[in-house]
């Protein structure tokens, strides 16, 4: 397998790349990350700490949507995957819905069967506080209602807490604000790992990473597009 990482202020990829042992090719051109990727020169990619904002423009063109990523985190030895964390995704109940089915899918390649935790902006006693908070609740609500029918899902509302205790692989945030915030809290000030974010919805790995990673974040997102990328080749293997 080959990796492309992508090298900007933050330097500590670098020293990621020497510690796994597969071949990671390095660039500070996010074109030239991007294209590799899309080229199929390498077997997946990551951000490290280039522009995301410039990768995903391209992504966007060859398909034509809006990307949703999703992060793969660990607190406490639990895994779940966690979105919306970009800070304009998961707007509204119709881009929640997609995330989760993008999501799912994602989970189920990986043979995890998903259960679903979607959150919002407060308790149910807390309707009627604030229109936001109403809003908040009922796009929760809704989210939950549309996704039943084809997932193990839950409205937990603000209590986070409580999905984790119920040991969920699939955490929804209310917005992709309140979602950056959360991931930032528990990665950076908190006991949290992240493995990364998967770009939702595209044949190719791209893997996202904050540009405030430490060495050993950065180690756990290669390793993670790694493992992608060897369990896609094994299953193009089995289907031809």
């Amino acid at each position: 397998m080959k990796i492309a990482a992508g090298v900007g202020e933050n330097k500590n990829i670098i020293e990621a790349s020497k510690k796994v042992d597969f071949e990671v090719i390095l660039t500070e051109s996010e074109d030239k990350l991007i294209n590799m990727l899309l080229n199929k020169e390498v077997d997946a990619a990551v951000r490290g700490s280039l522009s995301a904002s410039k990768m995903l423009s391209i992504l966007k063109e060859k398909y034509h949507s809006k990307l949703y990523r999703a992060s793969f985190l660990e607190t406490n030895g639990q895994k779940f995957l966690f979105a919306p964390v970009g800070i304009d995704e998961g707007d509204n109940p119709e881009e929640k819905i997609k995330i989760i089915e993008l999501g799912a899918e994602f989970l189920s390649k990986l043979g995890i069967e998903p259960k679903i935790a979607v959150l919002s902006g407060g308790r149910p006693q807390d309707v009627g506080r604030s229109q936001k908070i109403d809003d908040s609740i009922a796009d929760g609500e809704r989210v939950t209602s549309v996704a039943k029918s084809k997932y193990s899902v839950k409205h937990y509302f603000i209590l986070i807490e409580n999905a984790i205790k119920d040991n969920v692989n699939f955490i929804l945030a209310p917005d992709g604000i309140s979602g950056n915030l959360i991931f930032r809290t528990l990665i950076f000030l908190g006991s949290g790992k992240s493995h990364g974010a998967v770009t939702l919805g595209i044949n190719e790995i791209f893997i996202d990473t904050s540009r405030s990673q430490s060495v050993e974040g950065y180690i756990r997102a290669l390793e993670f597009s790694n493992y992608l990328a060897r369990l896609k080749s094994r299953n193009e293997k089995c289907n031809h």
